[in-house]
């Protein structure tokens, strides 16, 4: 009897919870982001290097110019979308704000995943290789990380050790990095160290396609996953009276993120703290359920990095600033506030 009303209790949590995420997206606020979100792109598009204005399409160079612009904003919806999600699924499963791919080592193992794919030739034999084997040394990273934390802590890492074990195995892999780039000819070595900066420069198109739908696959993925993922963030033994086998949705929750994370960095390289920054400004305003978080998360990242880069190119110009030092400015200060406030809400263990 006694587990029957544990039950009944933890059911209506369960449903108070989500009816919270849903009841928190009023009309307004979504009103509010469907007129955002294309003015925001469309102010991406107009930002020039010495004036916010389109080129002229009348021209075979203004035609170019537009082209481009047009292909780094796919690109930065691409990535980003992908990054932000990663991120909001790393937080629901390890229950844990500072989880993200750049924080928890992700980026680092498909980084380097990445560089060896480039340095040895691999992408140039075969292109689809570079997201495989991003993935491959992502998804290695990402367990390696988990299993150092977990040691000593009965299977059940915290917060502060899956964050110490992150920065410890990214240090290791931009350590292995270096020692690859400092092996390589000019060519490599120019490749390399601008795609560790992070950029939006667009791939060729057959990069592009196949990230997209790998990123489309890691996205719909978790998507499906949303239910399961909101019972998830109230703890395995919610997850457990829902019936839910939260070790099968774990592993796939890991598996959707890697993949978009991994995907993310192959064409775009080491842009961080987008998986962090995003999905809590989102939560916030949205509301938790992961059913709205996740699609949300996902134009939200997209249209956050679009502008990243749009700033990027045009605050120095003729210079450009790689847009992963912009997203970092952005999320350093956004890590160490979170960080202050101690994780002290009840879905966080």
């Amino acid at each position: 009897m006694v587990l029957i009303d544990v039950k009944k209790y933890e059911d209506t949590a369960m449903r108070s919870t989500a009816m919270h995420g849903i009841n928190t997206i009023s009309t307004v606020k979504i009103a509010l982001f469907l007129v955002a979100v294309p003015l925001l792109l469309f102010l991406s598009l107009l930002l020039g290097p010495t004036r916010v204005m389109l080129p002229d399409l009348d021209t075979p160079v203004g035609k170019a110019i537009m082209a481009l612009r047009f292909n780094r904003l796919v690109m930065g919806m691409l990535v980003g979308s992908a990054l932000s999600v990663s991120g909001a699924v790393f937080q629901a499963i390890l229950r844990n704000p500072l989880a993200e791919p750049y924080v928890l080592g992700v980026s680092g193992g498909a980084g380097l995943g990445a560089t060896v794919a480039i340095l040895f030739g691999a992408v140039a034999a075969m292109p689809l290789s570079l997201p495989v084997i991003a993935f491959i040394a992502a998804l290695a990273t990402l367990f390696l990380v988990y299993g150092i934390a977990s040691k000593g802590s009965g299977g059940v890492p915290s917060v502060y050790s899956l964050i110490l074990s992150g920065v410890i195995v990214s240090a290791v892999c931009s350590s292995l990095i270096m020692f690859f780039v400092s092996m390589a000819g000019v060519e490599g070595l120019h490749n390399v160290i601008w795609w560790m900066l992070g950029n939006l420069q667009p791939p060729p198109a057959n990069h592009r396609f196949i990230a997209a739908l790998f990123i489309a696959f890691g996205i719909g993925g978790a998507w499906m996953l949303a239910p399961k993922l909101n019972a998830l963030t109230l703890g395995r033994e919610m997850a457990h009276y829902q019936g839910i086998n939260a070790d099968m949705v774990i592993m796939s929750g890991l598996f959707c993120a890697t993949l978009t994370a991994a995907t993310a960095v192959s064409i775009a390289g080491m842009i961080g703290f987008v998986g962090l920054i995003v999905p809590h400004v989102t939560r916030a305003i949205f509301g938790p359920d992961h059913k709205f978080l996740i699609p949300l998360s996902a134009v939200t990242g997209g249209t956050f990095l679009t502008v990243c880069d749009a700033f990027a190119r045009t605050v120095l110009a003729p210079i450009e600033v790689p847009v992963g030092v912009v997203t970092a400015l952005a999320g350093g200060p956004f890590f160490l506030l979170i960080l202050r406030r101690k994780m002290k809400r009840a879905w966080i263990g």
